[in-house]
């Protein structure tokens, strides 16, 4: 196939690709190829997959069509190539988590998530670029280097699911996971142009949370489309005991978007939550952007919010998180962990049960106050992220307007602000900011009901497509250019399964 048809297959939604596969109209081998010969191509500019297993994906490819052509059950994913995040355990391929304590590790089985897109036939190929340890909204490691943003690779693609992000939009992949504690799924989602999903906490099991009943870390679907997001939602949600959280649900309530008039919507918008740093030229975006789509609902009216101590409770959840997670690795030689996680852990460690009380305590009131914004509105619309991309050298937004930020993630309020209220929130392509980069648009649906927001976003995303400002942004691979070198502390993870595609790895963009 000429690179013009490898990218016209590779660029179908995974909706379309599945359906083509079902009609024996498209062989998972075909696609494979494809999909490995775009890799090749354009990651070298991104970095965005990290470690392949590309005979192994050859090899239950060819098994996935011949199951075609013998006409058995096929699962929802079947025949799909999936990139996997770096933080969740595959069965034979390497998973360093972004962190040279890890950077052999093979593990013996997948986790509950993989095993469950496995067995509905996705075919894994590769996993996708993380920040260490997950820490943080850029994803760069002293592993495999920093993942450029599909738009301009020498700006960073947002973390910590960014290398998944930045496959997404360039067609490297049709699926990719995803996971989310202060903004992983949505921030990434909103810098590359692609759908981010973070599923109410327990609707799809995360085995690999310290603290099993915290409602603030999960795993959630990421996709071109919410349609795609929802194929994915589909195959993973449900109980599990590696997460208490999980309960008895139908998974395939999710494979479709819900049906959702807009013009039926009763729809709230603020810029900051009443507790948010927010780019003056960000701001001015949203509200354009506000006025472009208003029109489609029933109503549409800014919110007033207060939400009490939301940053220090987040502080002291998020840094209970990390002490949990890294106690071992920290007493054994603090040095071993980069400065993010570090910081976290020595943050949490320096805490007292009773602010640990409190922080439950706060997270429950923030919750009930949080309803009260839900009284006479359907969703909330919100920025995703409060400033446009910026170079993948700069490890965090250390100021937005001038105002230095507190540490390294407070840039990230405008996400986990909901984080801490549990509700579901997926952020939606809509667009270009100020800097002519995507502008995600966050959108928060009410207590438990993730069918009916992402059945808002897919409705919103089908009207955006006939209104030019909101629609989504497609990056052109063409227009990439090699960046930089990484920074001299990037060396190269063992080849396992052929290490990094394209020469990724070897150093950053």
């Amino acid at each position: 196939m000429t690179p013009h048809d490898i990218h016209a297959l590779t660029s179908l939604s995974a909706v379309e690709m599945r359906r083509r596969i079902g009609a024996r109209q498209l062989s998972p081998v075909e696609l494979l190829e494809a999909c490995i010969a775009r890799i090749e191509a354009v990651n070298p500019l991104v970095n965005a997959v990290t470690a392949t297993c590309f005979e192994r994906a050859r090899e239950e490819a060819r098994a996935a069509e011949a199951a075609v052509m013998r006409g058995e059950p096929l699962g929802l994913l079947h025949g799909l190539p999936l990139g996997v995040k770096d933080l969740e355990e595959t069965a034979g391929l390497l998973t360093t988590y972004g962190s040279p304590i890890h950077r052999a590790n093979v593990p013996a089985e997948d986790n509950v998530l993989v095993a469950r897109l496995r067995a509905a036939g996705a075919i894994v190929a590769a996993k996708t670029n993380v920040p260490e340890m997950g820490a943080g909204a850029n994803s760069f490691n002293p592993v495999w280097g920093a993942t450029g943003n599909p738009f301009d690779n020498r700006l960073n693609a947002g973390g910590s699911s960014g290398g998944s992000a930045a496959a997404l939009a360039l067609d490297l992949l049709p699926v990719c996971t995803g996971s989310d504690t202060g903004g992983s799924l949505r921030i990434p989602a909103a810098k590359c142009g692609v759908v981010g999903f973070r599923p109410s906490p327990g609707l799809v099991p995360s085995s690999r949370k310290p603290l099993g009943w915290t409602p603030l870390s999960v795993v959630g679907p990421m996709g071109r489309t919410v349609a795609d997001a929802c194929l994915q939602l589909a195959a993973t949600a449900g109980l599990s005991a590696t997460d208490p959280l999980t309960y008895e649900l139908d998974p395939l309530s999710f494979l479709h978007p819900q049906e959702v008039d807009l013009g039926q919507l009763r729809v709230g918008f603020t810029e900051d939550f009443g507790a948010c740093e927010v780019d003056d030229g960000i701001r001015a975006v949203f509200r354009d952007k506000v006025a472009a789509m208003k029109g489609l609902f029933r109503s549409c009216e800014p919110l007033a919010l207060d939400l009490g101590e939301v940053h220090r409770c987040f502080d002291v959840l998020r840094a209970e998180a990390f002490v949990a997670g890294m106690r071992e690795a920290y007493e054994r030689d603090p040095m071993s962990l980069g400065p993010n996680p570090r910081a976290n852990y020595e943050m949490g460690a320096a805490m007292r049960l009773l602010d640990c009380a409190w922080a439950q305590a706060e997270q429950t009131r923030l919750l009930a106050r949080f309803q009260a914004a839900f009284r006479d509105v359907d969703v909330i619309l919100a920025p995703t992220t409060p400033v446009s991309p910026f170079p993948w050298t700069e490890p965090h937004a250390a100021t937005i307007n001038g105002k230095a930020q507190e540490n390294y993630y407070r840039w990230l309020s405008l996400t986990y602000v909901t984080t801490l209220t549990t509700h579901p929130s997926l952020s939606l392509p809509c667009g270009t900011d100020q800097a002519g980069l995507p502008f995600g648009l966050q959108v928060v649906g009410r207590f438990r009901a993730d069918r009916h927001t992402l059945g808002v976003a897919h409705a919103m995303e089908q009207a955006f497509t006939h209104i030019p400002a909101l629609r989504r942004p497609v990056p052109d691979a063409s227009r990439l250019r090699p960046a930089q070198p990484a920074l001299d502390s990037i060396v190269t993870a063992p080849p396992i399964f052929g290490g990094a595609a394209g020469g990724a790895g070897a150093s950053a963009v």
